[in-house]
């Protein structure tokens, strides 16, 4: 039995999180509701402006909110991932460690600056993140760990890693690895502006195919080149065997390698979007992980992205996160009873 149930590669940052205003984001200059990659100067800019207002701090990056929610739910993951030997890179692993994901030893830190996301949230629950990589801009082949990877049911990548050049090339000799190896292999999109600009490198990052790709609605029909939602779903069969979309409200689209399954959002009063699409690839995958049917895993990815955007922060509580799952068991029991 493997080990894993999921070996993520990812991109590892520091979240700051501000709750802010849309004139805010105005005179900051920044467009809404992306990610969008600056330098440290820039970052340091942004942090003076909001220098007043409280933030949150905690560990990020999309693939390692994602091994988390697994971790929280019962799976065991792995994270491979680049931090610097400061402040912010011990506290970062420390923090993976006390979520029980592995990750590489201490051996791997180098001098330099942790990644750093800052995450501005506006009244409306959206998010715009504005991020400088530091060191994992310089996450490498030499970041993975090819034995734990043997050990994986599922490789699982973000499609934040195409912005940089040797991280796009780990990408590929991993997911090359995995298909190798007989194990399954997976990838979130993760923004629109990663599709707008480096849609050649995220279908490098594919490959001929992958088992299993995360996408958000306006996502799946960049890929497509499309605003029509039945032909972005047409492309993606092409580039994954199963797929899923996420719609926000409007909840999912599941195609399970032979029929689309819909389902449903759970009507909440969304404070914060930050790590919703995160979320339903981690409940998601913990699902398949665990012998979960298509349609079963995508109930409890939807019931733990709508408890999280019901807060502020990419995370649940490890408590609330069992108790999401108790619920999604004993509803599908009552079903089937």
């Amino acid at each position: 039995m493997p080990h894993y149930d999921v070996y993520a590669l990812g991109n590892a940052l520091v979240d700051l999180e501000y709750q802010i205003t849309d004139a805010d984001l105005h005179h900051l200059g920044i467009d809404k509701g992306v990610m969008t990659l600056v330098d440290e100067d820039h970052q340091l800019r942004i942090m003076k402006y909001l220098a007043d207002h409280p933030h949150h701090r905690g560990s990020g990056g999309s693939a390692a909110n994602t091994v988390i929610a697994i971790s929280q739910c019962g799976g065991r993951g792995f994270y491979a991932c680049k931090v610097a030997n400061d402040d912010l890179g011990h506290f970062y692993l420390h923090d993976l460690n006390e979520n029980g994901i592995a990750t590489l030893g201490n051996q791997y830190l180098e001098h330099g600056d942790t990644g750093r996301c800052v995450v501005l949230v506006t009244p409306d629950g959206d998010r715009t993140m504005c991020t400088y990589l530091g060191i994992s801009g310089n996450l490498s082949v030499h970041e993975l760990d090819t034995n734990a990877l043997r050990a994986a049911r599922y490789f699982y990548t973000e499609g934040y890693l195409v912005t940089s050049d040797t991280a796009r090339v780990a990408a590929i000799e991993a997911r090359q690895f995995a298909e190798q190896a007989g194990i399954k292999t997976a990838l979130s999109l993760s923004d629109p502006n990663m599709v707008k600009y480096f849609k050649p490198g995220l279908q490098a990052m594919i490959g001929r195919q992958v088992d299993l790709i995360f996408a958000n609605e306006a996502e799946a029909k960049g890929m497509a080149d499309t605003d029509d939602l039945i032909e972005a779903i047409a492309a993606l069969k092409q580039l994954a065997r199963e797929f899923v979309i996420t719609r926000g409200a409007h909840g999912a689209l599941i195609f399970d390698g032979q029929a689309l399954i819909e389902i449903d959002a759970i009507p909440v009063k969304a404070i914060d979007t930050v790590g919703a699409g995160d979320m339903f690839a981690g409940a998601f995958l913990y699902g398949l992980t665990h012998g979960w049917n298509h349609h079963r895993a995508g109930q409890l990815a939807a019931a733990a992205a709508a408890q999280v955007v019901t807060r502020f922060g990419p995370r649940l509580s490890a408590e609330t996160m069992r108790t999401v799952l108790q619920q999604v068991n004993n509803t599908v029991t009552v079903q089937f009873n």
